[in-house]
């Protein structure tokens, strides 16, 4: 039987990011309008946080300790133990509109994150795109016309990049390799009959995507041809992101949102952090940026 719990008493305006740490047994996600970090020990229910430069995109962790952020308009290096931050490209645009949004580490050491173009008019082209960042500091724009990216994940083999834009309704498939741009740029799942676009995302142990339904309080589960298998409930209206956690990645966290630029909610436990559990599927480790 699914059991959802919500875990501890933050209230984020806009959690994001979760990611699981299976070398620390820790799970990390953000406020990323707050511009906090924060790391739940599940074991003890122990929750820290430590402030970044809001607004903040996303995280991955990295092979080597800490993490990389996508800020605003550029990337940062975090040291965990100094909560140091250093300071890495930025993607040479400075609109007051546009900002990095979620972001994934893939399968070779990267780091991919997209934008979000906010309050843009319906004729205007979106500014920004997807960018890849490699372990010697170069970026990559690896796709352009996105309006509001989010949910970037990989299939088993790494040769898959889905990437949902949650203003057009629309999860993308792409051919993916570390060596080129991503090419084949494909329809992988049209959401607009759910009356929601996708969020965060995750690829779970038996290859299908796990996505939110920012808008309609449901988590979805789409097998490797794209069809809608299952779907979650939610306590509250507007989860946002999911990773699989816990010593068997078999815990499904999810984020929330309590008040965002766009969406907000009064449930008493919006913005919450929650567990999923019950769900008879596990989860991947995550990719880490850079070696190990």
């Amino acid at each position: 039987m699914v059991r959802i719990t919500r875990v501890g008493t933050t209230r984020d305006q806009l959690g994001e990011s979760p990611v699981w740490d299976e070398r620390r047994q820790r799970l990390f996600w953000i406020d990323s309008l707050a511009g906090l970090i924060r790391t739940l020990d599940p074991v003890t229910g122990a929750i820290d946080e430590f402030g970044a430069p809001a607004p903040i995109g996303s995280l991955a962790l990295r092979g080597d300790g800490g993490a990389v952020l996508a800020l605003r308009h550029g990337f940062a290096h975090l040291d965990f133990d100094t909560r140091a931050l250093t300071d890495g490209p930025s993607i040479g645009l400075d609109h007051a509109k546009v900002r990095l949004n979620d972001g994934k580490a893939d399968p070779h050491g990267c780091f991919v994150a997209g934008t979000m173009h906010g309050d843009r008019a319906q004729e205007e082209a979106p500014l920004g795109g997807l960018y890849r960042l490699d372990a010697s500091g170069a970026l990559e724009l690896l796709d352009t016309d996105l309006a509001v990216s989010n949910g970037p994940c990989f299939s088993l083999d790494g040769r898959t990049f889905y990437l949902a834009d949650s203003a057009r309704r629309i999860i993308w498939a792409y051919d993916y390799s570390p060596d080129g741009p991503p090419a084949n740029k494909r329809v992988f799942v049209d959401t607009e009959a759910q009356g929601s676009g996708c969020d965060g995302a995750t690829v779970d142990a038996e290859g299908c995507l796990w996505s939110v339904l920012v808008r309609i309080g449901k988590i979805a589960r789409f097998a490797p041809d794209g069809t809608m298998v299952r779907t979650i409930d939610m306590p509250v209206r507007h989860p946002t992101s999911v990773a699989f956690g816990g010593p068997d990645l078999d815990v499904l966290y999810v984020t929330s949102i309590s008040r965002s630029h766009a969406l907000g909610d009064d449930h008493p436990d919006a913005g919450g952090l929650f567990a999923v559990e019950g769900l008879g599927v596990r989860g991947l480790p995550a990719h880490r940026f850079g070696p190990d």
